[in-house]
């Protein structure tokens, strides 16, 4: 299940443009509420404007960016309340994918998540925990069989990314340990196939962040 599922095939120059858009975002280079400015796009890769509004369309649609007709691009934002409502989404729809995808994952795909547990419990910050536990959560629903789904979960991932960032860094690193044993009890579930358990122990995972964002609502206040 990639980062960019929910993209439509890009020429190389759009999907070069997309690919650097798109960890500059994800990473926290760019801001939510950041002008993004086509001729600057277009200087850099050296390219015409084309491929860059191809890119910018193709990070629409994975819920990065925001466009507005003969205004331009910009990194999408959001207020809490809108953060909130995908969370309780993600509550009903990501364990569904975890479900499904349990019960078809080869043990190869098993070990690798299982890696991606230890490197998390070994990691010492934000920066280096937030894209491997995001890797973690979305292979593990690679064998779904949902694509449709899948890339709605990669859209929700993609628009609160950045929130669940400022959240770790003001409040939720100090919570490690509860996150580390959360994602064990997952694998555990994992291994054994069982998808009963798997689902209620990820939306439970879920909520417990939603939860935490809102008695903490000043932790992510400022990049929102």
């Amino acid at each position: 299940m990639t980062d960019n599922a929910a993209s439509q095939p890009l020429a190389p120059t759009a999907r070069r443009i997309a690919d650097a858009l798109r960890h500059d975002i994800l990473a926290g280079v760019l801001a939510p509420g950041t002008r993004i400015r086509q001729e600057d796009y277009s200087a850099h890769f050296g390219a015409s404007r084309i491929p860059v509004r191809e890119a910018l369309k193709a990070l629409q649609s994975e819920g990065l960016l925001t466009l507005q007709a003969n205004r331009g691009a910009w990194v999408a934002h959001m207020n809490q309340a809108q953060c909130l409502e995908i969370y309780k989404i993600r509550e009903r729809i990501e364990p569904l994918a975890l479900s499904e995808s349990t019960q078809r994952m080869p043990a190869a795909a098993m070990d690798g998540l299982e890696a991606l547990v230890e490197r998390m419990e070994q990691v010492t910050t934000v920066e280096a925990f937030i894209p491997l536990d995001r890797e973690f959560h979305l292979r593990s629903y690679e064998y779904s069989s949902l694509p449709e789904l899948n890339a709605m979960i990669v859209r929700y991932w993609n628009t609160t990314q950045q929130y669940r960032r400022a959240y770790m860094n003001e409040v939720g690193f100090s919570l490690r340990t509860i996150v580390d044993s959360e994602h064990r009890l997952l694998m555990d579930a994992i291994r054994r196939r069982d998808s009963y358990n798997a689902e209620r122990l990820l939306q439970v995972h879920i909520r417990r962040t939603r939860l935490e964002f809102e008695k903490n609502e000043a932790a992510v206040a400022g990049q929102m």
